[in-house]
């Protein structure tokens, strides 16, 4: 099961008078990755490169900023995939102490700063959420709300009309056994729908 982070976690390294300064992170997206980047240029103005990794499907990257083709990025990328996490990212920001470490030291640095990191850092399972859609007469909303809650569902939308359309989202793998508990409860009176993505 892919892993992801709880938390931001970081770590400090002091390699031949350079500072590394790793940090990993839950991220969903690149756009989201570039905005961390770009604040830790704000943060870091006398850095010399920030290097990143994104492990986020069929949005990962990596990315050397400078740094020597395949130093940086990729061996940063690599310490994510040995972990088997996903939405994740890991930053580096090195300031240059004057002493150059050569590509072996480099991929070191950058290796060893992510998994530093990561030895502090809280794993949590991926959990992969299915969206249920349903319409229930008026007089079984406090019912089925109560359900929801009780099952751990997060409401999404409720729209008043003719009857109560509610649409909500809980673990993939509870799914099937609360919409059999809602069905039995609702003796037949609830009508299930397909489930249209709605605005977040």
């Amino acid at each position: 099961m892919p892993l992801t982070l709880a938390a931001p976690v970081h770590s400090e390294l002091i390699i031949k008078k350079s500072r590394f300064i790793g940090c990993v992170q839950p991220m969903a997206d690149r756009a989201g990755a570039q905005k961390v980047v770009a604040e830790l240029w704000a943060q870091h103005p006398g850095a010399r490169h920030v290097c990143w990794a994104l492990l986020a499907g069929g949005q990962s990257a990596a990315v050397d900023d400078g740094e020597p083709s395949g130093t940086a990025g990729r061996p940063m990328l690599e310490v994510l995939r040995h972990q088997d996490l996903e939405g994740v990212l890991a930053t580096v920001v090195r300031y240059f102490g004057g002493v150059k470490l050569g590509a072996g030291g480099l991929v070191r640095a950058y290796t060893d700063a992510v998994a530093q990191a990561l030895l502090q850092a809280e794993k949590v399972p991926i959990v992969r959420l299915a969206t249920l859609r349903c319409a229930v007469p008026y007089a079984l909303e406090g019912l089925l709300r109560r359900e929801l809650d009780g099952a751990g569902a997060k409401l999404q939308r409720v729209t008043h009309g003719d009857a109560v359309e509610l649409c909500f989202s809980l673990p993939e793998d509870a799914a099937a056994a609360l919409q059999t508990r809602l069905s039995e409860a609702g003796q037949g009176r609830i009508v299930w729908l397909e489930a249209t993505p709605g605005p977040d």
